[in-house]
């Protein structure tokens, strides 16, 4: 099977594929079997922190086999789990980690595995290191709708490639499970996410939307949540433009799936409070597969993405992601409704 990556990376992203479907199908089955039964109880929350940690485990059983010396910064940790007072959730997790691993792992080599997404960039020398966020869109799991595994790959911080699992968002066949890959300089392709065979097809963004032209056509994508964006600004920006159809409110990176695959023009995440800044794990996957689809991603203020600052874009505020033409007019009618940007 192709996986249209650089020659230099296509071992890479073979491997991020297998291991963001691996890891897609635990997420499906902790969903299904926990959320989906309407067994938990208002607040419980241990249904995504059991995929959380569960995904974040064979993601790095993956990475470890085919590149054991390449690091990872992840978004969970282990030490809660290694608490007696976790015991019950430290076996769920297991539990479900070996499941998709294999019964020959131990508990202990779980936590291990989990911890592995404990590496933290050298700001002096960035080299060569993977990011996960294992579940991204934590509310979205839990309602049962829209999240997704993210996992790239950076090279002196750069983002070179990425992988998306989207199990809820429709793939290339219609149906559930969207599996969306991209290399830097070879485009970016859709799959079926539970259907390893099928062959990827290239995705692009819409080439409507035409700067001065029409804005009012343009189709907005945002967070279901309002304190992760800015809402007020984004529909003060939505009527300066002229944008005539309601946003789409999905959760997690799936936003960046569906700006590539045409369906939505904008993607909106406008900074909420000073000195929040994202973290590269929520973007790095997205952004790229965005670009390799033929769009622009920059942060609120038309800067890019600078993922050379560490485990945080340090020198970015908010996200504006298009399809390109529309890029700049939505950046100026963004920009009124922001704070300068020395006090963000």
């Amino acid at each position: 099977m192709s996986t249209h990556a650089p020659a230099a990376l296509a071992q890479e992203l073979e491997l991020a594929l297998t291991a963001v479907r691996a890891a897609s199908e635990v997420c499906s089955t902790v969903q299904h079997d926990l959320v989906g039964a309407g067994s938990m109880s208002k607040g419980d929350k241990s249904p995504v922190t059991v995929a959380d940690f569960a995904s974040q485990a064979v993601v790095a059983h993956h990475l470890a086999q085919a590149f054991p010396d390449d690091p990872l910064v992840g978004e969970e940790d282990a030490s809660a789990l290694r608490s007696g007072d976790e015991a019950s959730l430290a076996d769920q997790v297991i539990d479900h980690a070996q499941q998709a691993i294999g019964p020959e792992i131990t508990g202990p080599q779980v936590l291990d595995l989990i911890d592995r997404g404990n590496h933290q960039p050298d700001l002096g020398n960035l080299g060569r290191y993977w990011t996960l966020d294992p579940i991204d869109g934590t509310k979205g799991f839990l309602r049962g709708q829209q999240y997704a595994v993210a996992l790239a790959l950076l090279i002196d911080g750069q983002v070179v490639l990425g992988v998306l699992g989207c199990p809820n968002l429709d793939g290339p066949d219609g149906e559930p499970g969207l599996l969306l890959s991209a290399g830097i300089g070879s485009g970016c392709y859709a799959r079926p996410l539970f259907d390893d065979a099928a062959e990827p097809q290239p995705c692009r963004v819409t080439s409507g939307g035409q700067p001065g032209g029409d804005a009012a056509s343009a189709r907005f994508v945002e967070s279901v949540e309002s304190g992760h964006s800015d809402q007020g600004a984004s529909a003060a920006a939505v009527q300066a433009l002229g944008t005539t159809a309601e946003p789409v409110r999905i959760d997690s990176q799936c936003k960046y799936a569906v700006v590539a695959q045409g369906k939505a023009e904008v993607y909106l995440r406008l900074p909420t409070r000073k000195g929040y800044r994202e973290k590269i794990w929520d973007h790095a996957a997205g952004m790229i597969c965005v670009q390799e689809a033929g769009g622009r991603v920059t942060d609120a203020y038309g800067r890019p993405l600078k993922f050379t600052r560490g485990a945080q874009l340090e020198d970015n505020a908010g996200i504006v992601a298009t399809s390109g033409p529309l890029h700049d007019a939505v950046v100026d009618a963004v920009r009124p409704h922001l704070p300068d940007p020395s006090e963000v």
